[in-house]
């Protein structure tokens, strides 16, 4: 095909793979000359602790994203390509590098994220002023904006109704991989002054974590590595295995989902072509569309970020003052008497990572046991979860707290007690994280205060010592919630 343009720049975002890729099939199509540039973008950057998971994860990322690129260059015979790693404000450097290179067009793919919105405006602004166009694709969702719309024309605000209509949407377009390496001969060497060298992490200024301990594997490789261990065998069984989190049920893949190290094109497609055979294959595709759902939830309400998607729930009065900052203190701390909802904060605090269904259980403890704000569990997870991403982690928490689209109703309330029973029976999880309740018997183990004296002396727990009693008691707070939530009842 005749190329339309001289020189472009890729910018990766959260996108960090040179496969499937939209943006940069795009811009190797249209451009005889196309570079690409990550940006650790101070503006973000500034505001993280010293030690971040997500930050390394990235910048390890980047090692195999360079290695990508360099990769599909050398296949078309072309030497010296690579990624260009920038520090600074993003904006400004995109924009320098633009005009570096002499680009006519910057090719990016979609953040539907309010910052990011404001971000790319910003963008566009900047580069148009040096004459360079800005052209940016859908690639993070497999739909997204006004692609699954109702009959009359508007966004869905009930999950089932929207997943109907999206399998009815579905095909192998929607599906099909963008064919990057075909094009890949327009990756062009780094100009003379210009160098492929990654910063460390202590050149961004930040320190190493205990990513690499957990063994959480970066990149693309780190990716299909995840994939090709929960395919074929574990999605099948999917449906059985996701709610017990002592289990390997899940594909572990949601920090990579998050940063783009995987299409989500290809696991709804490995999902889809299971249909109708495999149940674990339905449920685990409809996880992904959930995903969908609360992006276009994110794009069509921009005012869930702070606030109710139902906006009678502000009216509800939350616990605060000094006994609910001990509270919400207690909670973050993984000390509040409960195991099951202790062990899963300790899984956060000390991994970045949380089972989805523990996400549900600590959720509703913190709003619906302790009457804590949604908004400052939401606010907890965005800094800790290696997988964050503000539409998940908003129509979650809204979820949990009834105050979302399709929520659970106020008056269901998890009982942190029979969820332990339930989805950790024999307490396996517990003891990973809690090993000072370890030696209670399995019967004993998701509520020891109701242990008699002589059981906990067996098993060396001394409540208040070296394991906390209860902050609240269930039965009791179930009964404030519901009249908290009875406030959204009655309209005057």
């Amino acid at each position: 095909m005749d190329k339309t343009l001289a020189r472009a720049l890729l910018w990766f975002r959260r996108d960090l793979r040179a496969d499937d890729h939209a943006a940069l099939y795009h811009a190797l199509r249209s451009a005889r000359q196309v570079w690409c540039v990550f940006v650790f973008d101070r503006d973000i950057l500034d505001a993280l602790p010293r030690q971040d998971r997500r930050v390394e994860f990235i910048r390890d990322s980047l090692v195999g994203l360079d290695a990508q690129l360099r990769a599909l260059a050398t296949s078309h015979g072309v030497e010296g390509a690579g990624l260009i790693v920038r520090h600074g404000r993003a904006v400004e450097a995109v924009t320098a590098l633009a005009t570096q290179l002499a680009a006519e067009a910057v090719y990016i793919n979609h953040d539907d994220d309010p910052a990011a919105l404001a971000r790319d405006a910003r963008a566009r602004g900047a580069l148009a002023d040096i004459g360079v166009a800005l052209h940016s694709s859908k690639d993070h969702v497999v739909f997204e904006r006004d692609e699954v719309l109702t009959q009359g024309g508007n966004p869905y605000s009930v999950f089932t109704p929207y997943k109907n209509a999206w399998l009815k949407k579905i095909n192998d377009y929607y599906l099909k991989a963008y064919p990057v390496a075909r094009h890949a001969g327009a990756l062009a060497p780094l100009p003379d002054g210009l160098t492929r060298t990654l910063p460390t992490l202590f050149d961004i200024g930040f320190e190493p974590s205990n990513l690499h301990a957990l063994k959480l594997p970066s990149g693309s490789a780190g990716a299909l590595e995840l994939l090709d261990d929960f395919l074929p065998e574990r999605i099948g069984r999917y449906h059985e295995t996701r709610d017990f989190p002592s289990v390997k049920g899940p594909s572990y893949l949601s920090t990579h989902l998050r940063f783009g190290t995987v299409s989500i094109r290809h696991l709804a497609r490995e999902a889809w072509m299971r249909l109708p055979i495999e149940r674990g294959a339905e449920v685990w595709l409809s996880e992904l569309i959930w995903r969908d759902f609360y992006h276009q939830i994110l794009h069509h309400h921009p005012q869930v970020v702070g606030h109710a998607f139902k906006p009678e729930y502000e009216r509800i009065k939350w616990e605060h003052g000094k006994h609910a900052d001990a509270l919400f203190a207690a909670w973050c701390e993984g000390s509040t008497g409960y195991p099951l909802v202790d062990a899963a904060m300790h899984q956060i605090n000390s991994s970045g990572y949380m089972h989805n269904r523990l996400r549900m259980v600590v959720a509703s403890f913190l709003v619906k046991d302790l009457g804590i704000d949604w908004r400052r569990g939401e606010a907890y997870f965005a800094e800790k979860l290696n997988d964050f991403d503000l539409a998940a982690n908003n129509g979650g928490w809204q979820w949990a707290a009834s105050t979302g689209c399709d929520a659970q109703p106020y008056f269901r309330i998890f009982n942190p007690v029979s969820q332990s029973e339930k989805f950790d029976a024999e307490g396996k999880f517990i003891r990973r994280y809690l090993p000072q309740l370890a030696a209670l018997p399995d019967r004993l183990i998701h509520a020891p205060w109701s242990a008699n004296p002589i059981d906990l002396a067996a098993a060396g727990v001394e409540l208040g010592k070296n394991y906390p009693e209860p902050v609240v008691m269930h039965d009791a707070a179930r009964e404030r919630t519901l009249q908290r939530y009875a406030i959204v009842k009655n309209k005057r």
